[in-house]
Formats: C-alpha cells, structure tokens, sequence
C-alpha cells in the first residue's frame, strides 16, 4: 500500500469506529522515524483500544500488517507503527495532557 493510500485507510477504520477529532501530521524533516502522524481520540479505554484493534485487524487483511504496538493493554494511549504512517490513539485526557499536535507542528 502507497503511503498516501496508507493514510486514507487508517483514517476510513477510524472513521468506522466513530474515533474522534483526528488530526494527521506531516512531521518529514521533524522526524527520523516516519513521515505522517495520525491523531485521534477515543471515548473511553475500551473504545481507544477496539480503534487501535480494528485499524490493525483490517490493516492486517489487506496485507499490510502494522510493525509494532504500544500500549493497548491499558488503553489510554495505544500507537501502531506502519512504518510510513504512526498512528495514535489516546483519550483526550491523555491527548491533552501530551499535545502531540502542538510538539509535531
């Protein structure tokens, strides 16, 4: 999957798992680690973590498994690393407590 093909998927799974207030961050040159950031907000644990689940299940079956998984245990803020594209899940405790978006700007 192309990278710019890459974000519109995550952000279509998201999006059919009612995730929140998604913001995507284009951090080439910022960072050495990948080239866009998606943001996004869940209700609770349970709904940060079933986003996060249900991105990298449909990721998976259209053959392009996520590299790793951070924090989906707890559900306050679950990462899945595309490579190209890094999602973030995260309460919006959580998501304002870190401003993500105001660090990667």
């Amino acid at each position: 999957m192309e990278s710019q093909q890459l974000k519109q998927f995550v952000k279509d799974k998201i999006d059919d798992m009612k995730g929140r207030d998604v913001v995507e961050l284009d951090v080439r040159g910022k960072s050495s680690i990948t080239d866009t950031m998606i943001i996004c907000s869940g209700n609770s644990k349970r709904h940060v973590s079933s986003i996060a689940e249900n991105v990298m299940v449909e990721a998976k079956n259209a053959g392009h498994a996520p590299g790793s998984v951070e924090g989906k245990e707890t559900g306050e803020w679950v990462l899945v690393d595309f490579g190209d594209v890094i999602l973030h899940v995260m309460q919006d405790e959580t998501r304002d407590f870190y401003q993500l978006e105001k660090l990667w700007s």
